[in-house]
């Protein structure tokens, strides 16, 4: 069925882990994108709903419980607010945003899950799995640790090697650990029910690799790649004491897979939503079961067999429910050139950024978008962030608007003054924006969200470019009529601005109508020549954007190599020891305590200080040393440090050093001079 063909949209967006804070990782990934579609879609006055929630199930969540010593309850009720929250203040505009732990959600997953196992569509079976005798308990995949079979990482999951990327079973990993006991887990066999994926295999290759070949590429490949293998049976139960209950006799003691719950959550919240305001958005059942609704997932490349494969097979095995049309999934967002990582905090965390930086939402909107991984992995650097705000929030789109409502309000008072004669540059101009809707929804359609923010950008380039090519300011001494016309034309194309930026900037789109008085616009209007009225009263004019200036970013970087330190201070292992050498080696160093005297610094030089040292001989030594960059000389004067006595003296900058001063090197490169205890006269033997 052709999209114009749908009656309606179900819009669906990959339900975080309520484990801890949403990074910018998931926002250029899922959220915004979502958002910006979904935006899209109400400008265009058709009827979307948009649904989210947390998902708050599965091992992730037990496993910070545990070491933080709450119940999983806790940790959920936490993150939950603190990600609903963030997601509000950020503009991400759920219908609902809700949780899996709600009695709603309960009760629909255990029935869901009741009905396929009471139509024969699950299989019962015996597996092995990993069990932890200390600690009584089936271990989950993230229970289990050991060496990565790929890179040797020593820390990898049974499910994942967080250091390669590879995915793994925990059956693959060397010398396994479980992560509740330390113990080595032994084998035993349990009882599972699994959702038969083989038996769908050959529908699952026609609905996708026949039908939906329009789907993103990385999308399709991955999709593909399964598909031509062999699909196995996947236990939708799991032997947890934290999730649903499976609700079948003899099934005490375990849980629906949190991959069997999650996606359900997108559609028992939706259920919540009509249910809470059936006025609004009627019965649940016409968004999920009509085959007149289109059903979009928004999700990152990490979660597309489960949206297109398990998840659609969940559905079909079911009955009756409507599939997927499309599942456009992003591909990674690295952060400074590195992976982001939850368990080495290398993110930017979204709750944090909305307190370091209050009111600056639609920059990280503006700047996810334009980097946002849509066909391979992307980088977001805060020096790109600033260059992006300053360079083109700020000195583009913003100095139109500006330049356009100053003009105005300094000729006109701020009333919007009529249209004239127009003259070639005129129509050059409004022949240059008179596309833009037509090339914005080519793009907004296919969910190439980069390119249509491009589009949007360019009307406020062909606005300043107009504006400095006019000059009104010097028209205005000669033929003030002349300036009228083209005041009304930047006018008009501030306040298309206004509509193109909507869907992707809402706050400061939001701010540009309110400075033109624009209460209200739809999509359809995009593109038109004459959205304000000859005589309508503009409001005084306000920047849209403010420049980032240096020391702003400089906090972020430096916050991220704060933590950059803090991970190599945990993982920080010692070099290897060096060979072993004969004590008589040993005995030809002539190692002393020597007294500082003086220091100072060396003339040209970023790197050495030059020590006058007392070394017991009655006679004052020097010795120069490269720790200028770790010390001052006010830190070390009447310090009694250690010093090789015996080294060939030899010339430094000019001066002449005698002997070398021993420091240890941390493993940042961080140096820190040595030391005694105890006081000690100055030439004291270091034995």
């Amino acid at each position: 069925m052709e999209e114009n063909k749908f009656k309606r949209t179900t819009v669906t967006a990959a339900l975080p882990y309520a484990n801890g804070g949403v990074h910018i990782g998931h926002l250029a990934g899922v959220y915004v994108p979502a958002d910006i579609y979904v935006r899209y879609l109400r400008l265009k006055k058709q009827d979307v709903v948009f649904i989210g929630g947390s998902d708050e199930h599965g091992v992730p969540i037990t496993l910070r419980a545990k070491k933080e010593g709450i119940t999983p309850q806790d940790v959920c009720d936490r993150y939950h607010k603190m990600i609903k929250d963030s997601f509000k203040e950020f503009g991400i505009s759920f219908d609902i945003y809700s949780r899996t732990t709600s009695d709603t959600h309960n009760k629909f997953a255990s029935d869901f899950f009741k009905k396929l196992y009471e139509d024969g569509k699950l299989v019962e079976k015996e597996s092995e799995q990993y069990y932890d005798e200390e600690a009584h308990q089936f271990l989950a995949d993230r229970y289990i640790m050991g060496e990565c079979p790929h890179c040797h990482n020593l820390n990898a999951y049974g499910d994942q090697c967080e250091k390669c990327g590879s995915d793994l079973s925990p059956m693959e990993l060397i010398n396994p650990h479980s992560t509740i006991s330390g113990s080595k887990p032994v084998i035993k066999k349990t009882k599972n029910w699994f959702l038969p994926l083989n038996e769908y295999q050959g529908w699952l290759k026609k609905w996708i690799l026949e039908g939906h070949k329009e789907w993103r590429p990385n999308v399709f490949g991955q999709c593909k790649s399964w598909l031509d293998m062999d699909l196995q049976p996947r236990a939708m139960t799991r032997d947890l004491d934290w999730g649903i209950p499976v609700p079948v006799e003899g099934a005490e003691g375990k849980v629906l897979y949190v991959w069997f719950d999650a996606p359900i959550g997108y559609i028992s919240n939706t259920k919540e939503l009509c249910d809470n305001n059936p006025e609004k958005f009627g019965n649940w059942e016409k968004w999920w079961k009509d085959p007149e609704t289109r059903l979009v997932h928004f999700i990152g490349k990490d979660n597309i067999v489960f949206h297109c494969i398990i998840f659609p097979t969940m559905l079909k095995a079911y009955g009756d429910y409507i599939l997927p049309d499309n599942v456009p999934a992003n591909e990674f967002l690295n952060l400074e050139d590195d992976k982001i990582s939850t368990s080495r905090n290398w993110a930017v965390w979204l709750h944090e950024y909305l307190h370091d930086l209050p009111g600056k939402q639609d920059v990280l909107r503006y700047v996810l978008t334009a980097n946002a991984p849509e066909t391979k992995d992307n980088n977001f650097t805060w020096k790109d962030f600033q260059e992006r705000n300053n360079s083109e929030l700020v000195a583009v789109y913003g100095n139109f608007v500006n330049r356009a409502l100053q003009l105005t309000k300094k000729y006109w008072d701020g009333v919007v003054p009529a249209c004239g004669e127009l003259q070639d540059v005129d129509r050059a101009a409004l022949a240059e924006f008179k596309d833009v809707k037509d090339k914005m929804e080519s793009y907004l359609n296919i969910f190439k969200f980069r390119e249509a923010q491009k589009e949007a950008m360019n009307l406020a380039r062909i606005g300043n470019k107009y504006i400095t090519e006019c000059e009104p300011w010097k028209e205005w001494k000669t033929d003030p009529k002349r300036v009228e016309t083209i005041l009304n034309i930047s006018l008009q194309l501030v306040a298309n601005l206004a509509i193109a930026f909507e869907p992707f900037l809402p706050f400061s789109s939001e701010k540009l109508r309110k400075l033109i008085n624009m209460e209200s616009f739809d999509w359809a209007e995009l593109g038109n020549t004459d959205l304000l009225k000859a005589g309508h009263q503009l409001a005084e004019p306000e920047l849209l954007f403010e420049k980032l200036e240096d020391d702003v970013i400089q906090k972020q970087l430096d916050k991220l190599a704060e933590t950059k330190k803090a991970n190599e201070a945990a993982t920080y292992k010692a070099e290897p020891i060096k060979e072993n050498v004969d004590f008589s080696d040993w005995e030809k160093l002539d190692i002393r305590v020597g007294h500082i005297k003086d220091c100072e610094k060396v003339k040209k030089s970023n790197k050495l200080l030059k020590f006058t040292i007392d070394d017991g001989s009655g006679k004052d030594r020097t010795i120069c040393s490269g720790i200028a960059k770790f010390y001052t000389p006010e830190d070390l004067i009447g310090k009694d440090v250690l010093f090789i006595a015996n080294l060939a003296p030899r010339k430094l900058m000019g001066i002449e050093s005698q002997g070398m001063i021993l420091s240890a090197e941390n493993f940042d490169g961080d140096l820190s001079v040595t030391t005694i205890l105890k006081s000690v006269k100055p030439g004291s033997k270091i034995c």
